[in-house]
């Protein structure tokens, strides 16, 4: 569909259009959504014609740190080009949104797609662990993210958990795990997980890559 083959973050057309180890994706039905995780990129894909252009992102690591951002020249969020991400992996759709594991900042990130505005939904910018609404709540490397619309779902990895965001109030809380490795059955957070990943949903039930 699209790439050289080599890494690389030119826009273009199918094959003449690079990316750097992309991990996520989504689509609308129309476009394709991938996080490009070396370029710390969001790009976009028309799927009929193949054109690939950067959707935001700078292009380098935008840090959580805001003093070390202001002295690089960058914001953390932003609209468009003018935002960054740290290793975007993670990447679900709502039809309207994207929201992004935003993975080497600890944060989940939204972006809206007829704009490119760029928000910070949920995470301190500091690994942690901690419930709490938006920024007062803390991730450790969140990777994989999915939503029914309503809730986002993320695979919060090195805390080996599986944690729950309502969108329209940003409430972060655990669903599931214990918060250390394993591989117990059970209910919530008497279940375990080894740094689960992938994450998808049917609607009524999450199925996790642990």
């Amino acid at each position: 569909v699209a790439g050289t083959g080599s890494s690389g973050s030119a826009n273009g057309t199918g094959t003449s259009a690079s990316f750097n180890k992309p991990e996520g994706i989504t689509t609308d039905g129309t476009n394709l959504y991938v996080s490009d995780n070396d370029n710390h990129l969001i790009r976009k894909i028309v799927i009929s014609t193949g054109v690939v252009t950067t959707l935001a992102g700078t292009g380098s690591a935008g840090l959580a740190a805001p003093a070390r951002n202001f002295a690089r020249g960058y914001v953390l969020d932003g609209t468009g080009t003018a935002a960054s991400f740290y290793r975007p992996t993670g990447i679900t759709i709502d039809g309207t949104n994207l929201y992004v594991a935003d993975f080497s900042n600890h944060l989940i990130r939204k972006i809206v797609i007829s704009t490119g505005v760029v928000t910070t939904v949920a995470g301190t910018g500091s690994s942690g662990s901690a419930n709490g609404t938006g920024t007062s709540a803390s991730f450790y490397y969140p990777r994989g993210i999915t939503t029914d619309g309503t809730n986002l779902y993320v695979t919060d990895s090195e805390n080996h958990l599986i944690r729950k965001i309502v969108i329209s109030t940003g409430v972060v809380t655990t669903l599931a795990g214990t918060g250390s490795s394993g591989s117990a059955n059970g209910t919530g957070t008497s279940a375990s997980f080894n740094r689960p990943e992938g994450i998808t949903t049917d609607g009524t039930n999450l199925y996790v890559a642990d």
